[in-house]
């Protein structure tokens, strides 16, 4: 059964996790066994757990302890389950909560890229994608649009970042991802890349050599400056979005979305 405990010492170290510590300390890559991260929502801890993800402690608002929340609560087992109003939450926190509930939850260890790859015919990469809205609402589109598996280069954002999984909608719990050095791993699983770059000799997203290939990547840059020359001469094909109106290209996100659905195994 959960241990209830109302809020009465905001220094308290249990709170720490919720209240003082930042993602980046949370993540503690040097030690594997203490790394956690932060959920938030009834729905995203929800498909957290339901992903196989350790539940340490959950903070939540004292009024919402009913419904969708108890059955969270429920299925959390013997941890804590430290309680105040939603003023007292937000002054912790230092913002508001959405749907007055977090959950701080132990991180899994991630497959080697080689081990993702394997039996997927849809697949995703990412290079430094910064913005963990641009990350959630990728991994959620991944999720409903056919892909198999996301890899991230190192100066990708944590999709497990609080606000990453809040707008991913749990979705950064059901699609397999893990993090990729070097894009050699994708030619031996097999997979032709395809870059989405602004290039004059871009094949269009509707050519029917991308959508026929059995496995393919699509590559994704940053917000901004995009993918990197280097990453875009390494691809096997360069690919456009026909635009119109004057837009010269998408948001990151958007333009993953398109990629996508069009791309997806048929």
């Amino acid at each position: 059964m959960p241990r209830f405990i109302e809020i009465t010492d905001f220094s308290a170290p249990e709170l720490d996790v919720y209240a003082r510590l930042t993602e980046a300390q949370l993540l503690s890559r040097q030690d594997s066994e203490k790394s956690l991260f932060i959920a938030e929502s009834p729905k995203v801890i929800s498909c957290a757990l339901k992903a196989g993800y350790e539940p340490v402690s959950i903070l939540a608002e004292s009024g919402h302890l009913h419904d969708d929340y108890a059955a969270v609560i429920e299925k959390c087992g013997d941890i804590p389950v430290y309680t105040a109003d939603t003023s007292v939450l937000n002054r912790l926190t230092g913002f508001p909560l959405t749907r007055a509930m977090l959950c701080a939850m132990r991180r899994k260890p991630l497959p080697a890229a080689h081990q993702l790859c394997a039996g997927k015919k849809r697949i995703v990469l990412l290079e430094n994608v910064v913005n963990p809205t641009n990350i959630g609402a990728i991994f959620r589109s991944a999720a409903a649009l056919g892909m198999d598996a996301v890899l991230l280069t190192p100066g990708c954002c944590d999709p497990l970042y609080r606000r990453a999984c809040r707008v991913s909608m749990g979705t950064v719990f059901q699609v397999p991802w893990t993090y990729l050095d070097d894009m050699k791993t994708l030619r031996e699983a097999g997979f032709k890349t395809a870059a989405l770059a602004l290039d004059v000799n871009s094949l269009s997203i509707d050519n029917p050599v991308l959508k026929n290939q059995e496995k393919l990547c699509v590559v994704l840059g940053a917000e901004g400056d995009g993918l990197t020359q280097k990453t875009v001469t390494a691809c096997d094909y360069t690919v456009k979005i026909p635009m119109a109106g004057g837009v010269d290209s998408l948001n990151v996100a958007a333009a993953g979305a398109v990629a996508f659905w069009e791309l997806r195994v048929r």
